[in-house]
């Protein structure tokens, strides 16, 4: 074969979009449905049509290509369906923005222009998140991409509603939800961000119905008091016992309400009685449902108070607490006020704080649902990885509320169901129909609510299979094999497939949930804009290409431990690739004159001891990332590539393979086992860092496959080396590394004329002997004496090592006392340095006023020098042996 020549350095701009083209071009990433091969199936995390990728979306994607390309190339069957989430509320107000840069709001243009508008906007934008998706390399069988409002999803979303509703499980309802008046919509609990904020307690009096003395509730809502319809007390405090059954005349407005006794009432808040307004608390709500009270809805889903709450009608709600508040005072009602810290509700989209509101609601029943999917995780049908997260999931689904579904937009999947004006029938319908059931009337209708955002998504593992039709798709790959997400969303998302597979299909949605880390900054923050400490995935693969970038997240992706990225770990990781590149063209300029005949005839038993050596590690990294990988511990396989690759191959076989080469008894031998060990890794690296690799291996000769997406994933293979002969190769690495340190820590890097002395007895010297070509090339000295005795010389320092004694004469190239002279000085500094630095770390002042990062920085330093400390002490203790 000619000769293959690289460029010199490796660059991702050439490599990663020329790949990647050719990669779609040939299908590569479809599933085949080849009855013999095993399935694997895996259903992206739909990302918002309105997002772009961010770094937790790269982390997301990186490691499900990962197990997508590491299943494909193990024979397996690959469907890895990608698809977008329409985002209800996120994408009507993307929408409504433009809008208002016209002077237009939803309303002016009516609903269906309104929904025509961003259908327009999605087919412009939508796929934006995809296309991040292909530069991150994401190998996603895009004949299969699915969009939550195409017309298969909305099929099974309206399917799904009839059934539940035919059910039982559907129904409408007046319930307390969370409402946002910004967004004029209803929000899940865990759409609802919460706070702490800084705010009031004010304690109000409630004169009884007698006049005879009131009763003071502390309250941190002044202005929902006007919705009150009882006050509770604990029935066992002593303080309140005769009062319950009484009655208090409500300030301001004179209603009369009743005193309830109620075990949820916390006799140590303020002064033990509570205020209660069911149509403004959720508690209150469900007080109100046992003691058969009224509820009285004093502020609408504007913000604004209602006619209930008389004088105050029109104002906004926090308008009218500063009226209420100033009314109280003037009537003596107010007792007094007090800091308090009160956790306030937003809505997760747009910031507003949410008011708990009574409304009619269309809900699904949970806890029917809930059951068997408990079950699924609990007799590990269903396995968390790690396995600590599904405790979280037990702590919500055995406590599961009725899930409010509706929502008060216009951009989502419409409610199935009509109104009957006629008779008041509520029609639920496959298809629309034209006539109610009911009566007949033509008079219909439409509900105007569309559902949850997340109705739809949970249906995601099925529904983009192609359910509810009995599709070969659903039938080959449901359920899917792996779910890998964030821990966020395992209410939202994972926990709501786990129900909607059990209910529909009978079986679980997934075998596996991965649950990856949370990336933040190096110093351990949450990233955001708003602090400037956010890494663009999409600035990283430019400045630094994909690989590195893919490389960084896994090799940081630790079970169960939040990410620390830096851009200089990104950086790091990029010398890796840059490795690799240049450890291929060494491999590949040493292949010119090899064979493929070659291959047969070298027999592996034959092979020199490193040869062999280098074998057996390949073997065991085999075996060792294949068990990570199946264990959901990419980080450890990841890291186990890179010292495997960076220390094994490159520091120590490709310097001995120089050797080995000027051999012509070796050289052969030598070729084939470069051509194996560089092919084998570039096949386990494939699916952590696919573009250089495949960028390599096709300058690669004597390859099975055209492209390395389809070759097989390396299996272990017998190799001979012994324990023995294992326990020799990590002897004689000691001893260059001994005599490579020694150079180094006295300049004597260049000098290759210094008498090196070997001392050990019976066998193993005569071992270490027959690699001595070995030794004094990789150590760069001329020779080394082995020897069963050695006096010790002056001017020689010694090493014990684990087998042996090794002994280097410096007295020709080091001036013992001039040398001893400048440790001494070096060593004088570093003490008053590390003086200085223990009275700063040790004064609390300092610990307590300092910025963490200045604080860490100087433990830092700290550390460092006491390391060269200990260095120079070693040092200094072989110059005093060796003058002796």
């Amino acid at each position: 074969m000619e000769e293959i020549l690289l460029e010199k350095s490796y660059d991702p701009k050439k490599v990663e979009d020329k790949w990647y083209k050719i990669w779609e071009e040939k299908r590569l990433f479809e599933p085949t449905y080849d009855p013999k091969k095993p399935k694997f199936s895996m259903v992206i995390p739909p990302p918002n049509v309105t997002g772009s990728l961010h770094i937790g979306h790269a982390l997301n994607n990186t490691i499900q290509d990962l197990l997508a390309r590491y299943k494909r190339m193990d024979g397996f069957d690959v469907l890895w369906v990608p698809g977008t989430d329409h985002a209800g509320i996120a994408t009507q107000n993307v929408v409504e923005r433009e809008l208002s840069k016209e002077g237009l709001s939803r309303a002016d243009l009516g609903r269906e222009r309104f929904l025509q508008k961003v259908w327009e906007w999605k087919e412009r934008f939508g796929n934006r998140i995809i296309e991040q998706l292909k530069k991150l390399g994401a190998s996603c069988s895009w004949s299969y991409q699915r969009f939550t409002m195409d017309e298969g999803l909305s099929r099974a979303v309206r399917e799904v509603f009839c059934k539940l509703w035919e059910e039982g499980l559907i129904y409408q309802g007046d319930y307390i939800i969370n409402w946002c008046p910004r967004c004029y919509t209803a929000l899940a609990d865990l759409e609802v961000e919460f706070e702490p904020t800084a705010g009031k307690l004010w304690y109000l009096k409630y004169p009884l119905e007698d006049s005879s003395g009131y009763i003071v509730v502390a309250t941190t809502r002044p202005e929902t008091m006007l919705g009150d319809t009882a006050v509770a007390v604990h029935p066992e405090d002593a303080r309140y016992r005769a009062l319950i059954g009484k009655r208090l005349r409500l300030p301001l407005l004179g209603r009369l309400i009743p005193i309830i006794a109620d075990k949820v009432v916390d006799p140590e808040f303020g002064t033990g009685a509570v205020k209660v307004t069911p149509a403004h608390d959720f508690n209150d709500f469900e007080m109100a449902k046992r003691h058969g009270l009224p509820s009285v809805k004093v502020i609408d889903e504007s913000g604004v108070m209602t006619k209930e709450a008389g004088p105050y009608a029109g104002l906004d709600r926090f308008t009218a607490r500063k009226e209420v508040l100033k009314d109280l005072q003037e009537g003596g009602f107010l007792l007094k006020e007090e800091d308090y810290e009160v956790v306030l509700g937003h809505c997760y989209r747009c910031g507003t704080i949410i008011e708990p509101l009574l409304s009619k609601q269309w809900f699904v029943k949970m806890k029917p649902l809930a059951q068997p999917a408990i079950s699924a995780v609990d007799y590990g049908f269903i396995n968390f990885y790690p396995d600590s997260w599904k405790n979280l999931y037990f702590d919500w689904m055995r406590n599961i509320r009725d899930w409010c579904i509706s929502r008060q937009i216009w951009w989502g999947h419409r409610i199935p169901v009509w109104y009957c004006e006629s008779c008041g029938e509520i029609n639920v319908s496959r298809e629309d129909p034209n006539r109610c059931s009911a009566c007949g009337g033509e008079n219909l209708r439409a509900e105007e609510d569309v559902l949850d955002t997340w109705f739809s998504s949970a249906l995601w593992p099925f529904s983009t299979l192609g359910w509810p039709e009995k599709t070969e798709t659903l039938k080959a790959f449901y359920p899917t094999s792996v779910l890998v997400t964030s821990f966020d969303i395992i209410f939202f998302w994972v926990a709501r497939m786990i129900m909607m597979g059990e209910h529909f299909m009978g079986a679980i949605p997934f075998k596996k949930v991965y649950i990856h880390a949370l990336v933040r900054d190096e110093k351990g923050q949450k990233m955001s804009k708003s602090k400037g400490n956010v890494i663009d995935p999409l600035e990283m693969i430019e400045n630094f290409g994909c690989d590195a970038l893919r490389f960084t997240l896994i090799a940081l992706a630790a079970q169960g431990r939040d990410i620390k990225l830096s851009i200089d770990r990104i950086e790091g990781y990029k010398h890796f690739i840059n490795k690799i590149w240049n450890a291929g063209r060494f491999v590949l300029m040493n292949l010119k004159d090899l064979n493929k005949d070659d291959f047969a005839e070298i027999d592996y038993k034959d092979l020199p001891l490193f040869s062999r050596w280098i074998l057996s590690k390949l073997n065991e990294t085999i075996l060792y990332v294949r068990e990570k990988l199946e264990e959901f511990e990419f980080d450890q396989s990841a890291m186990r590539l890179y010292h495997f690759f960076w220390d094994n191959f490159c520091d120590w076989y490709l310097e001995i393979a120089k050797v080995y080469l000027q051999d012509k008894n070796l050289k052969r031998g030598t070729q084939v086992v470069l051509h194996r060990v560089f092919s084998d890794t570039l096949k386990l690296l494939h699916p952590f860092i696919p573009f250089i690799t495949e960028e390599l291996w096709s300058f690669l000769p004597f390859k099975e496959k055209e492209n390395l997406l389809k070759e097989s994933y390396p299996r272990t293979f017998e190799i001979a080396f012994s324990p023995e002969e294992r326990h020799l190769t990590d002897h004689i690495f000691e001893i260059i590394t001994a005599i490579r340190n020694v150079k180094a820590e006295y300049n004597l890097a260049p000098n290759r004329d210094i008498p090196v002395f070997y001392v050990n007895t019976g066998d193993i010297i005569n071992k270490v002997r027959n690699e001595e070509k070995i030794i004094t090339t990789l150590s760069r000295v001329e020779d080394i004496n082995f020897v069963e005795k050695h006096e010790k010389q002056k001017g020689e320092v010694a090493f014990i090592l684990t087998s042996g004694e090794l002994f280097l004469n410096l007295t020709k190239h080091l001036d013992f006392k001039k040398e001893k002279n400048k440790l001494l000085k070096e060593m004088e500094k570093i003490e008053k340095k590390m003086k200085l630095l223990n009275e700063k770390l040790s004064n609390p002042q300092f610990l307590e006023k300092a910025p963490q990062e200045i604080i860490e920085k100087e433990k830092k330093t700290f550390y460092e020098l006491s390391e060269r400390a200990k260095k120079i002490k070693k040092l200094l203790e072989e110059i005093e042996y060796a003058c002796r």
